[in-house]
């Protein structure tokens, strides 16, 4: 997979944690250069983890779809990204008051905004690409986005909240779309 791609999909699978982490720097009283080392590390870490994982889970049935497996990665990215544009336009009433720099609270949002990353690691072992750039890529982007939006966040509060949400999703959307379209013209 091409570094450029590699980067995109970093941007779009730390969408979700940017946005989490903009939440929490406008949730956290005083901000603190470990406060937001700690928010960065959990996301960094299992955004990197992640797509190991599904990437090891789809080298167990690869060869029985490899003649799907661009509709796999289209339909999953589209997925994911078609979630997180509706995500954005939830009312963001609904969100329960939540401090981000507990552990328990912490490891469950990491969790939640690393699922997508699992979904990306499947379908970059039905390609038949390396793992281990694309996982520090996209574990570096997200503890850099992370840790800059925490700051953000207490800056500014939820102001970009669905915007960033929007554009990740956007941005998956086109690489799922991307894939698609190359491996419908290899075939053609």
């Amino acid at each position: 997979m091409e570094l450029v791609n590699v980067t995109f999909l970093g941007l779009g699978l730390a969408a979700d944690a940017f946005a989490v982490s903009l939440s929490s720097g406008f949730v956290i009283q005083r901000i603190k250069f470990n406060k937001a080392l700690k928010i960065a590390l959990f996301f960094g870490i299992f955004q990197a983890i992640m797509p190991l994982i599904g990437w090891l889970t789809g080298l167990s049935f690869r060869e029985f779809m490899i003649n799907i497996d661009h509709w796999i990665a289209f339909i999953l990215l589209f997925g994911i990204g078609s979630k997180m544009i509706y995500e954005a336009y939830k009312d963001m009433d609904e969100e329960e008051k939540f401090n981000p720099l507990d552990t328990y609270t912490l490891f469950a949002l990491a969790v939640a905004t690393s699922i997508d990353a699992l979904a990306a690691g499947l379908g970059l072992s039905l390609l038949k690409t390396s793992i281990f750039l694309p996982c520090t890529i996209i574990g570096l982007i997200t503890f850099f986005l992370s840790f800059i939006g925490v700051f953000v966040g207490h800056k500014f509060g939820g102001i970009f909240n669905q915007k960033i949400e929007m554009i990740g999703g956007l941005t998956l959307i086109l690489i799922g779309s991307k894939i698609l379209l190359e491996d419908l013209i290899k075939r053609i």
